[in-house]
């Protein structure tokens, strides 16, 4: 075996070992935070997702939002993506039941706040009853619009490319109403700013 190959070969198992190191010791969360992690997470679950019933269509990376109406907390139907066209849209599935969800709230929040007229729009979609999501938004209130559904094999969130159903998940439409990104998982502090970057 050349020299070359064996150098190779051991840089190859140092940082296999390393990596395997890091998971054990830090557990997944720095890597599951990466845009790789996020890729090689959301095709681990599409392979194990359940069946999606035929005729509903599950989004990736490139295609153009599946549009969809859905009511408002006031029962106003909306339709997304046609009402927020033109700016970049962070779409956010959450339920009030779902802890990790209720964690990231407040950072959602203060991203939108800090987004103003003219940035990225937020809107969370809640895969719950609309009591419950009243009463949650009465403890941890938010400005941004949420609508509902109904969660289940054809809910908004497989619509938009998380057919496992893991809550929260979020998804950046470009200006243009096409996916961006994907996100399985809370977002941790300050991370939405750089993960919604679109340039």
């Amino acid at each position: 075996m050349k020299s070359s190959t064996r150098v190779v070969l051991v840089a190859l198992v140092a940082g296999s070992l390393g990596a395997l190191a890091s998971l054990a010791t830090s557990g997944p969360g720095p890597f599951l935070r990466t845009e790789w992690g996020q890729r090689l997470l959301g095709h681990w679950f599409a392979a194990t997702a359940p069946a999606v019933p035929d005729g509903v269509a599950v989004a990736t990376v490139g295609d153009a939002l599946p549009a969809l109406e859905l009511p408002a907390l006031d029962g106003a139907p909306v339709r997304v993506p046609g009402a927020f066209a033109g700016k970049p849209l962070l779409i956010n599935v959450w339920a009030s039941w779902c802890g990790p969800c209720i964690e990231e709230m407040p950072e959602l929040q203060r991203f939108a706040a800090a987004q103003g007229a003219q940035g990225t729009q937020v809107l969370g979609i809640a895969l719950d009853d609309a009591a419950a999501v009243r009463a949650f938004l009465r403890k941890i209130p938010v400005q941004y619009p949420i609508l509902l559904d109904t969660p289940g094999p054809a809910d908004a969130g497989v619509q938009l490319g998380n057919p496992k159903g893991v809550l929260p998940y979020s998804v950046l439409v470009g200006a243009d109403g096409r996916l961006l990104k994907q996100r399985i998982g809370p977002f941790a502090h300050g991370e939405i700013t750089r993960w919604a970057a679109t340039d």
